[in-house]
């Protein structure tokens, strides 16, 4: 199937805007809408540590989905200087001031680096992070799903090669994907996984227990798709033949899996799960009598 959108959503005079960029802000709305609606239905959680958390993840997490990106390209040119010299990857030591930018973003950076931030100002603000983080959850994996779809018109991530009739290829010169012929479309693998993975986390939210274990759910079905779909998808070696996402995803699970294997139990769907009041959450107000 060929693919022949144009990856710039629109252009007045020197600037643009890619559909890419377009896309990653729409995720990060969704997810703060996502978060606002479970406010609305009820989460014992305030507006104003939902606005606090969105303006130390978003930065925080743009951050290291840059600095992830940095990294990995630095060891892959150290370790194969060949791609370095084909342009596939840049070593950034060359360059120091080409590190700042937004072209070459990695999704672990990103989720590793939101959850960093809001971990951080969980523990300052004294708020349950068990609880704040399965409350996002679901909103993330969606988001998520949301922002494939500017990688997809972007031509980025795109597949190795096959035949299959589902195959894709970019015909747009503009396109990242331009030249590499027809491709898995492995972005559109993960949009398809990532509704899943939402319908799947809403079915489990508030039978998993202690807080936190939802969340942990999410990231074990992420690392584990991240760890089998990369094996279809276009790449530079990180570590013993693996994608930088794949070696991340095995560092994850090593973590998470006995974790959960040891704490968490499944039992019967809290309605409205209760977490220890502080300072981020909304108490119920008390009756007199």
């Amino acid at each position: 199937m060929q693919f022949p959108v144009n990856p710039i959503a629109f252009q007045i005079g020197p600037f643009e805007l890619r559909w890419y960029g377009l896309f990653l802000a729409l995720a990060v709305v969704w997810l703060i809408f996502w978060v606002w609606l479970q406010i609305r239905k009820g989460a014992k959680i305030t507006t104003d540590t939902m606005l606090t958390l969105a303006l130390v993840g978003i930065p925080s997490g743009v951050i290291f989905a840059r600095l992830i990106h940095v990294f990995d390209n630095i060891v892959v040119a150290k370790l194969h200087p060949e791609l370095a010299l084909s342009g596939k990857v840049i070593d950034y030591t060359q360059n120091w001031s080409s590190i700042i930018g937004g072209q070459g973003l990695t999704a672990w950076g990103a989720v590793l680096g939101a959850s960093l931030g809001c971990w951080i100002y969980c523990k300052i603000a004294k708020i349950k992070i068990g609880y704040v983080f399965d409350l996002i959850a679901p909103g993330i994996i969606m988001a998520q799903a949301i922002g494939r779809v500017g990688c997809l018109l972007n031509g980025c991530c795109y597949g190795t090669p096959t035949t299959l009739p589902w195959g894709l290829e970019y015909t747009n010169a503009l396109s990242l994907g331009f030249g590499a012929g027809v491709t898995h479309p492995t972005v559109v693998y993960e949009i398809f996984f990532n509704v899943l993975a939402f319908v799947a986390l809403l079915q489990l939210r508030g039978r998993l227990k202690p807080q936190g274990s939802l969340y942990l759910v999410y990231l074990s079905l992420y690392s584990v798709w991240r760890l089998g779909v990369d094996f279809l998808r276009d790449g530079t070696p990180f570590l013993f033949g693996l994608h930088q996402a794949q070696v991340i995803s095995i560092v994850i699970l090593l973590i998470a899996v006995p974790w959960m294997a040891m704490n968490t139990r499944f039992g019967k769907r809290d309605l409205e799960p209760v977490p220890i009041e502080n300072k981020g959450l909304k108490e119920e107000p008390t009756k007199a009598g």
